[in-house]
């Protein structure tokens, strides 16, 4: 594949400043762009990342101990057209090193003609490199290879479920020998379908105006789902009006069908991208359900 090294940079975030390109030597499936990244905080507090042609991150490692971490992967969402990089991102890392948890936020490219040959793999393969990257240096990290997630809201919960039922592929082409399947997945309002129940404004960013029908099947996770898709935790509103309720359903039937745990969490409102707090349940907290979801599942 075409490789290109470009120098990187961002505006008005010091957040931002910290991330570390996730190609050093290179970012497979690219073409020559000027980068026009950027990353600006809106009235409402939340910093969203726009125009990523090269893909960074940042590792949020959990406080030094004897026992080797468990590790997750956060994938913002953002309809596939910007990150909702601080309340589905940093702070979510942050919750995660509270409880002994380390955690990498990915800056996975947007899809763009322009800025890839192939568009619609950019964030997959990108996900696939975090999860490579983590493995890699999980020694050096002292996180537990056998103990590595992924987790996405909105579309990064599209991007985490694409990680989950794709891994038996590279489709980076330059992980040979490593194991790219995630242990376990988290998936937040996830847009789980490209098909009309999912999320018209995803499909339209990662495979443009007219998919083929393998397009459809091939990133409708729902239908890639298998007896080795690794466990999931899943929260969803029933009112979320950007993403229905129907895409959390059938990914959890999906799952049920080929015997792999999932657990299921439904808020009767909440809307979406509500991030750590559904303000409408202030007396119950998700991350709270995942802690125990988590040691249930020897992975705290």
């Amino acid at each position: 594949m075409k490789k290109i090294l470009l120098a990187l940079f961002f505006t008005t975030s010091l957040m931002a400043q910290d991330f570390t390109p996730l190609y050093p030597a290179g970012v497979p499936n690219s073409k020559p762009v000027v980068n026009k990244q950027s990353a600006v905080k809106g009235k409402d507090g939340i910093e969203r990342i726009s125009k990523v042609s090269i893909p960074t991150y940042r590792f949020f490692p959990a406080a030094i101990s004897k026992e080797p971490r468990t590790c997750v992967i956060i994938c913002p969402g953002g309809g596939y057209r910007i990150l909702a990089s601080s309340h589905e991102g940093y702070d979510i890392a942050a919750k995660f090193n509270e409880i002994g948890v380390s955690a990498l936020v990915l800056c996975y490219r947007l899809p763009e003609d322009s800025a890839q040959i192939e568009k619609k793999y950019a964030p997959l393969q990108d996900a696939q490199s975090a999860i490579a990257l983590v493995r890699t240096n999980a020694t050096k990290w002292n996180i537990d290879p056998a103990k590595v997630g992924i987790m996405g809201f909105s579309a990064g919960g599209h991007l985490a479920a694409t990680a989950s039922t794709h891994f038996n592929k590279d489709y980076t082409g330059i992980h040979a020998g490593v194991n790219l399947r995630p242990d376990f997945s988290i998936l937040l309002y996830p847009v789980i379908s490209v098909r009309p129940f999912g999320h018209g404004g995803s499909s339209l960013s990662l495979l443009g105006k007219n998919p083929t029908e393998e397009e459809l099947a091939l990133f409708s996770n729902e239908e890639q789902v298998n007896a080795q898709t690794p466990k999931a935790f899943l929260v969803h509103a029933a009112d979320d009006m950007a993403v229905p309720l129907k895409n959390s359903l059938i990914y959890a039937e999906r799952l049920t069908a080929n015997k792999v745990p999932v657990d299921l969490h439904v808020y009767a409102k909440g809307g979406h991208g509500f991030g750590l707090n559904n303000k409408t349940t202030s007396g119950d907290l998700w991350f709270d359900r995942l802690t125990t979801w988590l040691k249930a599942n020897q992975l705290l």
